[in-house]
C-alpha cells in the first residue's frame, strides 16, 4: 500500500468509530460534479466515462470542491460511478448527455445468453478497474493529508436495477418481472454482484480509500419483504466480506457507510447490517431516525437537496431543525444532504448551507451570529 501524509483532519473517521468530536464533519454526495463551474472546464467535451476513466481529470475533479469550499468540507470522494461493476462484469454502459446511463444491450432473461456469461465471467477487478485505483492513489497524494478520501460502490440491487433496466426508470417493469418471476437467478447474479464489489471496495482501500459507502440508490422501489430478499442480504455480504478480504491483504478496517435511498421501512434493519454509518435521505424525522437507531450506528444525512433552490431563510430553518433533530451534532452524526446534490444549484447556496452548519454547531461561534457568503 502507498505512504501518504498523516492526515490533518480526521473528523469524519473519528466519528464514524463512535467518538465525540468538537463538531459534526459535513460532505456531501455528489459533492464532485456539474454544479460547479469548474468541472465543466475540466470536463469539456470529454465523454463522462472517459473522465472517469483518465486518472489525472478524475483527482483533479474530486479535489475541486475541497479548493472551492476550502476548510468547510471534512472528506473528498473519488470522482467514479457505481456503474462501473457493471463495465467489469462485461457489460457496456454509456452515458448520454442530458438523459443519464444506458445500456445498449441489458440483462433480458436467465436463457439469453448473457446472463450466463456475467455469471460465469472471471473478474480480475484488478486489472478492470484500474483506472479507479490509480486515481484514488493519485488525489491521496494530492491531497497532501488536508481531508479523507471516500471510496464507494453501488449495491448489489441498485446495479442489477440498471442491467436489467438498461437505465433509469419510473415503473421499474422489467426488474420487477426479474426478481417475481426468476428469482433464483435474480439472486445468483446479485451474490456475483456483491462478491465483484467486495472486491472493488478492498482494493480501493489498497490504493488510498480511508472510508467507504455502498450506494444503494434504488432501495426504495422494493416492499418491506421484497428488500430483504434481494438487497439487505447483499448489502450484509458486503459488510462482511469486506473486513476479512482487507485482512487477507494485510489492511486495517475501514469505517463502512450504507445509503438506501427510500428505504425508510428498513431502517432498523440497515442499524444491524454490520455498517458503521447508516445513512438517511430526507424522508426521515432525524429525530424518529436517532431514536430508532439508539447509538447502534452513526447516522448520516439528511437534508433535502432540493432546499438549496430556496431562499437563505428556508436554509437557515432546515439547519436547525436537523441539528436539533441529530442531537446537536457532538457525537453520532455527518452531515450530509439526503441524496446527492442537484443540477444547477448555485454552490454559494451550498457554501451558506456548510457555514450555517458550522454556525449553529461549532461552540466558538456565537449565538445569533449569522454567516456571511457573498
Amino acid at each position: 500500500m502507498p505512504s501518504f501524509a498523516p492526515l490533518k483532519n480526521d473528523l469524519i473517521l473519528r466519528v464514524a468509530r463512535g467518538e465525540e468530536v468538537e463538531r459534526p464533519p459535513i460532505w456531501i454526495m455528489r459533492q464532485a460534479g456539474r454544479y460547479l463551474p469548474e468541472y465543466e472546464i475540466v470536463k469539456g467535451d470529454k465523454d463522462f466515462f472517459t473522465c472517469c476513466r483518465t486518472p489525472e481529470i478524475a483527482s483533479t475533479i474530486t479535489i475541486q470542491p475541497i479548493k472551492h469550499f476550502k476548510g468547510l468540507i471534512d472528506c473528498a470522494i473519488i470522482f467514479s460511478d457505481i456503474l462501473v461493476i457493471p463495465q467489469a462484469l462485461g457489460m457496456t454502459v454509456e452515458m448520454i448527455d442530458k438523459q443519464g446511463p444506458h445500456f445498449p444491450k441489458p440483462l433480458k432473461s436467465p436463457s439469453d445468453g448473457q446472463y450466463t456469461q456475467v455469471i460465469d465471467k472471471s473478474v480480475d477487478v484488478q486489472k478492470e478497474l484500474d483506472y479507479v485505483y490509480k486515481a484514488i492513489t493519485m488525489t491521496k497524494e494530492r491531497l497532501e493529508g488536508e481531508v479523507p478520501l471516500f471510496g464507494f460502490c453501488g449495491a448489489p440491487w441498485t446495479l442489477l436495477c440498471y442491467m436489467v433496466e438498461g437505465g433509469g426508470s419510473k415503473i421499474f417493469k422489467d426488474i420487477k418481472t426479474w426478481i417475481y418471476k426468476y428469482p433464483s437467478e435474480s439472486k445468483a447474479l446479485l451474490r456475483k454482484i456483491a462478491e465483484t464489489c467486495v472486491e472493488h471496495l478492498a482494493l480501493q482501500v489498497q490504493a488510498g480509500a480511508d472510508i467507504v459507502q455502498v450506494f444503494d440508490s434504488w432501495a426504495g422501489e422494493l416492499s418491506p419483504s421484497s428488500f430483504q430478499q434481494f438487497s439487505l442480504p447483499y448489502l450484509r455480504h458486503i459488510s462482511k466480506k469486506l473486513p476479512h478480504r482487507l485482512q487477507e491483504l494485510k489492511l486495517e478496517p475501514v469505517p463502512m457507510v450504507v445509503f438506501a435511498k427510500g428505504a425508510w421501512y428498513a431502517l432498523n434493519d440497515l442499524c444491524d447490517s454490520g455498517y458503521n454509518v447508516v445513512g438517511l435521505d430526507w424522508l426521515h424525522d432525524p429525530a424518529e431516525a436517532v431514536n430508532i437507531a439508539d447509538g447502534r450506528v452513526i447516522l448520516q444525512g439528511n437534508a433535502d437537496p432540493g432546499v438549496l433552490y430556496g431562499s437563505r431563510e428556508s436554509i437557515t430553518t432546515l439547519v436547525e431543525e436537523m441539528v436539533v433533530g441529530f442531537g446537536g451534532g457532538k457525537k453520532g452524526w455527518i452531515v450530509n444532504l439526503g441524496h446527492g446534490i442537484t443540477p444547477k444549484v448555485d454552490p454559494k447556496d451550498l457554501e451558506f448551507f456548510f457555514k450555517e452548519i458550522r454556525r449553529v454547531t461549532e461552540p466558538t461561534m456565537k449565538e445569533g451570529q449569522k454567516c456571511v457568503v457573498s
